[in-house]
């Protein structure tokens, strides 16, 4: 199949051939074969499928059940969930998880990293998820981090929790650095867990100071221990909202190890937006990550929606264009080129996160799997918040949509 007049990542017009589902062939003249399909994609912006770096789908579509978060503070999440597992059960997370998958799907996510509670004596949610990533590979790449909601050592038996999380089929393991009772544990849990990655050869996603303590310092500990451990960029640190409050003397020592260890990062704008500076009056700070340093470092930075509709985040529909949308404004990066180049955030860039390696992107040899937005460019479908035409994964068309009509009456 000839697929004519994309732009590819925001590119001139090109082409590219798709057989066996994989690209074989990209470029401006190609021409069909004999009795070859073809596809028009009438000068449409064409991009690698989009990759939801950090979620919850374990916790998804639970707001209000049992009770609403009303402070929208971290911690009254974390108290609303803890009365919400009393009521999982593999039926209860299939039919949220599928609807989730579908709401992803629709917005052209083809990857997604979730974290799964595993501060659960039963473990079913690992459980299950493990069983639907096999279920749903064929619509939906998923990974999956084990994340001890309420803590390592600071929840009965976390460390053995952890252990069978990641016997039971975990690809990553986590931490929560910023729950655990004292600083003591906080360091001890972060040992634990990036050794026990490099022990069973698993990636490893620390939600990592979520929280607006300028002393909550787990990074430089993650960071540290990465480099030590030879895991360097199969380490991930999510959250890191602390560091909007570092003081900048600590934070330009700091970057030098966070460049050293090679460590990827995720902010998650929409919900830290959210849940950040809540103890504060006035100014209230953004509480959002330090994304445009850390780039410019050379640092790498994805974006994830975190939540949708969960004790922690009462909205979210998996759209991952609202999650750029909001991070742009909140980390003043709505320069022409950053814009243009911002679906890196949930495309390449989330790529490198997710350690995917060969296996993504629109090149030569690789899966043929993309998507086209109905717009030209990506600041156009930013801006107008474009629909995903189609979604291809490995050459099959797994969602489609037809873009809504509207008239004006004057």
């Amino acid at each position: 199949m000839l697929f004519q007049n994309a732009r590819i990542e925001n590119a001139a017009p090109s082409s590219f051939r798709v057989e066996d589902g994989k690209f074989t062939a990209i470029g401006p003249d190609l021409v069909p074969l004999p009795g070859e399909e073809t596809v028009d994609l009438g000068g449409k912006l064409a991009l690698p499928p989009f990759i939801e770096s950090h979620v919850h789908l374990d916790t998804c579509l639970t707001a209000g059940d049992p009770v609403w978060n009303m402070s929208g503070t971290l911690f009254e999440g974390i108290e609303c969930w803890s009365k919400r597992k009393d009521k999982l059960s593999p039926k209860d997370i299939r039919e949220r998880v599928h609807r989730a998958v579908r709401l992803y799907a629709a917005h052209g996510v083809q990857f997604i990293r979730t974290h799964v509670d595993v501060t659960d004596p039963s473990l079913v949610a690992m459980e299950t998820m493990v069983e639907l990533r096999e279920e749903l590979r064929d619509t939906m790449d998923i990974q999956i981090v084990a994340f001890p909601q309420e803590g390592i050592l600071s929840y009965p038996n976390g460390r053995q929790l952890m252990v069978d999380a990641v016997r039971l089929g975990a690809d990553a393991v986590g931490a929560i650095p910023h729950f655990e009772f004292t600083r003591e544990y906080s360091v001890e849990s972060l040992n634990f867990a990036l050794e026990l990655a490099a022990k069973e050869n698993k990636l490893v996603d620390v939600h990592c100071d979520e929280i607006d303590d300028e002393a909550s310092r787990g990074l430089e500990t993650v960071a540290a221990r990465a480099l030590e451990l030879g895991l360097y960029d199969k380490v991930t640190a999510s959250h890191t909202t602390a560091m909007h409050s570092y003081n900048n003397a600590y934070v330009v020592r700091l970057m030098r190890l966070l460049k050293m260890s090679r460590i990827n990062f995720v902010s998650n704008p929409l919900v830290n937006t959210h849940l950040q500076g809540r103890m504060d009056t006035y100014p209230k700070r953004r509480g959002i990550t330090r994304v445009k340093e850390l780039c410019e470092a050379g640092i790498n930075v994805s974006f994830g929606h975190d939540d949708i509709f969960d004790p922690w985040y009462p909205m979210g529909t998996g759209s991952l264009r609202d999650v750029v949308f909001m991070g742009l404004h909140v980390c003043q990066m709505m320069g022409y080129e950053e814009i243009m180049g911002a679906y890196k955030f949930i495309t390449t860039n989330a790529a490198k996160t997710l350690h995917l390696g060969e296996e993504y992107g629109i090149a030569e040899g690789r899966p043929a799997s993309f998507i086209v937005l109905d717009a030209e460019h990506y600041y156009d479908a930013l801006n107008t918040n474009a629909s995903v035409l189609a979604s291809y994964k490995k050459g099959k068309k797994i969602a489609e949509s037809t873009p809504g009509v509207s008239n004006t009456l004057f």
